[in-house]
């Protein structure tokens, strides 16, 4: 797989995993949720960084 194959895999393992911490939580301000959703905005951020890099050759 290419790096944006790969980040696009995490990407949905890491938004599933969000889902399932606030359906489990019931609470957007748990830890673990806002632990969760910044490892999440990561891995978009890096994604978008990949994108752009792409877009500008």
């Amino acid at each position: 797989m290419s790096k944006i194959q790969d980040i696009e895999v995490e990407i949905q393992r890491l938004r599933e995993k969000l889902t399932e911490l606030i359906e489990q939580k019931e609470n957007l301000l748990n830890p673990e949720v806002i632990a969760a959703s910044k490892v999440l905005d990561s891995s978009l951020n890096e994604y978008s960084e990949i994108i752009s890099e792409r877009v500008e050759k």
